[in-house]
């Protein structure tokens, strides 16, 4: 069974850091684009940053300079370094990620880990 699975969420007071961590398992053939997005409470799902898979990035403007998005393609795994965190911060971050299967390729979403930031 193919599935993303996210890891690093937590609290952290604001100008902290935390790490999201994002893996792909199952019988995946090619991992294209990856990404992070997140919701918070109230809002709608808003993109974060995305990776292809040659490392072209591109984030949102509210985390340039700030969030740091990278993968190791050998690992199947995509991470966010999250630096200097504001409580806007706060939301659930889905990982996201278009893999190629064999009926083809899908888009697939990771469960969401909560991150919270306390002023």
């Amino acid at each position: 069974q193919v599935q993303l699975v996210e890891s690093g969420g937590g609290s952290v007071q604001a100008g902290g850091s935390l790490r999201l961590s994002c893996a792909a398992s199952g019988p995946i053939f090619r991992i294209n684009i990856m990404g992070w997005y997140r919701q918070a409470p109230g809002k709608q799902r808003e993109l974060v940053a995305t990776i292809t898979r040659d490392g072209s990035t591109n984030y949102a403007d509210s985390v340039k300079g700030r969030f740091t998005i990278s993968r190791d393609n050998a690992k199947n795994t995509v991470y966010l370094q999250m630096n200097s965190l504001k409580p806007e911060d706060t939301a659930v971050y889905y990982c996201h990620a278009n893999l190629v299967v064999i009926t083809g390729a899908r888009d697939y979403w990771g469960q969401g880990t909560l991150v919270t930031v306390s002023p």
